[in-house]
């Protein structure tokens, strides 16, 4: 693998003291999901992180009069928390506000991994490129959280969508010394050591890129999330760079992060949730992000704690896993959205208050460092 130029890239910190100006207000809260938007788009699967089938710039493509979109997917279970060990990656066709579930993507004898996890998709001439994350290995008897990144690619098809799918690489590995290799034979949602989720960007100059959610091998602890960046040297050669953002000592978990381009500069989103922060740190689950000129940083954190998106304080676990388009649409899925009933055990409440589909897109409005959640 080939040396990274570690000059260029500067890595920036999520810090405690910057989220302890973090208020909730109206500029930073998305509406209330109500019962009727909470509904399964199918009464066979649950839904949740989404992406577009995108240009290089990141927008979705015009297909057969909407858009092509891929999902993580599962039977619908008792529990929904299951879903984590059995997840594939879907594909859905959108249409004004509905999504209609078009079929599996990777066949399970086809794919890495015993699971598929998140990634992105990237469309160019004629050709589709697929990024996700394989989890697990392929014949595991036992579950297991090992993340690896991995790229297949197919042509757009008039009868079955898509071609053959080339046989997926490898294309990047944790080093050890930057990032964390995720390799665990055991653990829990939130406490797992991550090496997943890749995001493509393309630069002004042509050249791309893969953002990850990773975990800081430097400095290993607890809570040491940071966002990895990939840069690709040559056809199919990608190195790694240091982090773009690190957040030791304050997060566990900087999931599915991406760059938009608007007005000139860099945003960089990413998800997180509220108990993957540090004890002691109060902060919503939510869609945070800074601004940067270009990737080589320093890079803001936007409304100077980084917080863009939470769940209205009511239902602080309505929705999960925001994507931002270039145009300054927000996809998400509708997580636990009803009202949480302390009278009844969790466990027995979660199929009740969980959505598992595609949640309404909200907007946002940047300026600077500065966003807005746009209502009305």
């Amino acid at each position: 693998m080939a040396k990274a130029d570690f000059a260029r890239f500067a890595t920036s910190a999520w810090s405690v003291e910057a989220l302890r100006t973090l208020r909730l207000d109206g500029t930073n809260q998305s509406v209330i999901i109500g019962e009727a938007e909470a509904g399964p788009m199918s009464p066979d699967l649950d839904v949740w992180d989404s992406w577009p089938l995108a240009d290089p710039s990141g927008a979705p493509i015009e297909w057969r009069g909407g858009e092509l979109w891929f999902a993580l997917a599962v039977d619908r279970s008792d529990d929904p928390e299951t879903r984590h060990h059995l997840a594939r990656i879907h594909h859905f066709h959108r249409l004004g506000d509905r999504f209609e579930h078009l079929d599996q993507t990777l066949s399970r004898e086809f794919a890495p991994g015993a699971r598929q996890w998140s990634g992105s998709a990237r469309y160019e001439k004629g050709i589709v490129t697929l990024f996700f994350t394989a989890a697990g290995q392929k014949g595991d008897v036992s579950l297991s959280y090992q993340q690896r990144i991995f790229v297949t690619e197919a042509s757009l098809t008039e009868g079955t969508i898509f071609s053959e799918w080339s046989t997926p690489v490898e294309i990047i590995e944790a080093d050890g010394e930057i990032y964390r290799p995720a390799d665990q034979n055991e653990g829990e949602p939130g406490k797992i050591k991550a090496f997943r989720d890749p995001s493509h960007f393309r630069d002004q100059d042509g050249k791309n890129y893969v953002l990850f959610t990773g975990s800081s091998a430097s400095n290993p602890s607890a809570h040491d999330g940071v966002i990895g960046i990939a840069a690709q040297q040559n056809e199919g050669d990608y190195h790694l760079l240091p982090p773009l953002i690190e957040a030791t000592g304050v997060n566990n978990e900087l999931e599915r992060p991406h760059i938009v381009e608007h007005a000139g500069a860099l945003y960089l989103f990413w998800s997180t949730q509220r108990g993957v922060f540090a004890p002691g740190i109060e902060a919503p689950t939510g869609l945070y992000g800074a601004t940067a000129p270009s990737l080589a940083g320093p890079w803001r954190l936007l409304n100077g704690h980084g917080l863009v998106v939470a769940n209205p304080a009511e239902r602080p676990t309505q929705a999960y896993s925001w994507w931002v388009l270039p145009d300054l649409r927000v996809a998400s899925f509708v997580d636990y959205w009803g009202p949480e009933d302390p009278s009844v055990p969790e466990g027995e409440s979660r199929r009740a208050r969980f959505g598992g589909t595609f949640a309404p897109f909200i907007r946002i409005a940047l300026d600077g460092a500065r966003s807005t959640v746009v209502t009305g």
